[in-house]
């Protein structure tokens, strides 16, 4: 299933990027997600991008039945991105071992005075019968993670660092 997210910051994106290669910045908003424990790992990649690895446990609570019976009271999440430049890069989310995949874009794109930071996937799980409802659910997962990241995100920005 295809999932879509633009978060809208007030500042250019030169700044935004900077947030989001941040380590800092990446293990505030875990904390506002309330992951159990995380790794945030940031290194160059090529002349102007960078490689940014999550690796979280992440708490199942809240999640439907069969959701919880696959991913189990904790899951764990990598999430990679890969920044060719600082105004675009990929984006992969897998949870090793489990049958689920977020796979796509990630873009920084200036609009007026604002940056507007659009994700773009591909999410599929791969289980008979109930793949595409679970699809649904990681995808209203991923959005609101990401309604989260905004939030801190924009305070951030702010300066409430």
């Amino acid at each position: 299933m295809r999932f879509q997210h633009t978060s809208t910051y007030d500042a250019p994106p030169a700044e935004v990027y900077a947030m989001l290669t941040d380590p800092a910045w990446r293990e505030r908003v875990g904390a506002a997600q309330g992951v159990v424990s995380s790794t945030v790992t940031v290194t160059p990649e090529g002349p102007d991008g960078c490689r940014i690895v999550i690796d979280q446990e992440q708490n199942t609570a809240g999640l439907p039945a069969i959701a919880k019976k696959i991913a189990g009271e904790t899951t764990r999440a990598v999430v990679t991105e890969v920044w060719a430049s600082p105004t675009q890069g990929t984006l992969e989310i897998v949870a090793p071992g489990k049958p689920t995949k977020a796979v796509g874009t990630v873009t920084l794109e200036t609009d007026g005075g604002t940056t507007r930071h659009v994700t773009d996937l591909e999410v599929t799980v791969k289980v008979p019968l109930v793949g595409g409802k679970l699809e649904q659910v990681m995808a209203d997962n991923i959005g609101s993670g990401l309604a989260i990241e905004q939030t801190v995100g924009a305070a951030w920005l702010q300066g409430d660092r």
